[in-house]
């Protein structure tokens, strides 16, 4: 149920504003008052409330001051702000504090309450999106309390606030996505894009289309002007992922665009500034590349001014039961059934095999355990199913 706090002065004001919000049957509103701007502050802080109407001329503290206060206690309440002695500037001034809106007073019904649920409605998706980011991160979360894992931590700590480039190497499906993901999001480029390339997935034909974008009619194909990844990416970070499958061609156009960060589309002529922090990974000896031809040294030192090495999941055995009993959950939540528990005697078995598939193999077997088995997962299910 949504709360709402009135914060006006005169008690006929409030008492209208109350019932005009209480007709509102459809809305669900939970309603309270407070008779000054002191008052009003003291229940934002003491409750959480939705959307604030607020006045901004009121004895002991007037509506801008609590708007100030609430913005930096970093209180999660939406401000309608109203006044008798409105101005344009004043109105901006609010807006520009982090006020959603600013009304004459009397406040024109029907606009008080378009604006009231389209707050509400504000609200609502701010909730979901970050509900959804937490999520997301969640998915992305690395686990592990193994020494080779604990000092790839650290290093995520001391790298993500820089801008410095970062080179991740190990083997696949040893989570160099997840080491990636997590640089981006502890960084202050956090709440931009974070856009993902899979260069071994792309033919070399496209990749610089991919990349840069193109112009229409750059190729017998290219019937609209298409955005690059670059592009997509810009203010935030750009994973490159498998970069020793790229082609030589595109390695010379990402070389450019790091050194000079400015890029051209496919079929164009015009230079595109690009604000990109650049991460790669790979699951390949880049040093041996070079020495085969295949990769450029320029653009290896451009990439590796950090190298974060993931290790493969034999190196890190330790972790395997708490990946296990995460895996476990998320199954558990995605089927909609009861978790299932695993006997010591399997979990022993699971930490002796060899795992060339990493923590990928691992997640996909710990699935098709629980599926298969019919009760606790034991150690005649993973001789059977592994």
């Amino acid at each position: 149920m949504p709360k709402v706090l009135i914060i006006e002065d005169e008690a006929s004001i409030r008492a209208v504003l109350k019932d005009i919000l209480k007709d509102q049957k459809e809305l669900k509103l939970e309603i309270e008052e407070a008779k000054d701007g002191a008052e009003g502050l003291a229940k934002l802080k003491a409750d959480h409330f939705d959307v604030a109407i607020c006045d901004i001329k009121m004895p002991k503290m007037d509506g801008m001051e609590i708007l100030q206060k609430a913005k930096q206690d970093d209180l999660e309440t939406t401000f309608i702000m109203i006044s008798a002695h409105g101005t344009t500037e004043l109105a901006v001034d609010a807006v520009k504090m982090g006020a959603y809106d600013f009304l004459q007073k009397p406040p024109d019904l029907n606009r008080l309450l378009i604006t009231l649920r389209n707050a509400l409605d504000k609200n609502y998706l701010l909730k979901e999106a970050t509900s959804l980011k937490k999520k997301v991160s969640l998915n992305y979360q690395i686990l592990g309390e193994s020494d080779p894992i604990k000092e790839i931590l650290q290093m995520i700590d001391k790298v993500a606030a820089t801008e410095a480039r970062v080179l991740i190497t190990g083997p696949n499906g040893s989570g160099k996505e997840l080491v990636a993901r997590q640089i981006h999001e502890k960084s202050p480029k956090a709440k931009n894009p974070f856009v993902e390339v899979n260069c071994a997935a792309i033919p070399a034909e496209l990749i610089e289309s991919e990349l840069f974008g193109h112009e229409k009619g750059a190729f017998t194909s290219a019937i609209k002007q298409r955005i690059g990844k670059f592009e997509q990416a810009e203010a935030g970070t750009l994973f490159l992922d498998e970069i020793g499958d790229m082609s030589l061609s595109a390695q010379a156009k990402v070389l450019r665009a790091l050194q000079e960060n400015k890029i051209t589309r496919v079929g164009g002529e015009k230079d595109i500034l690009v604000n990109v922090r650049v991460i790669a990974a790979t699951n390949k000896d880049l040093k041996k590349e070079i020495a085969q031809g295949n990769f450029r040294e320029d653009l290896f030192h451009r990439l590796s001014v950090i190298v974060i090495k993931v290790p493969s999941l034999k190196e890190r055995k330790d972790d395997i039961p708490l990946l296990i009993d995460k895996f476990l959950t998320d199954i558990s939540v995605s089927y909609g059934t009861r978790k299932k528990e695993i006997d010591p005697e399997a979990l022993t078995l699971l930490m002796d095999y060899e795992w060339s598939g990493n923590i990928r193999e691992l997640k996909n077997v710990t699935e098709r355990l629980v599926i298969m088995s019919e009760g606790p997962i034991g150690s005649s299910d993973v001789v059977k199913y592994l």
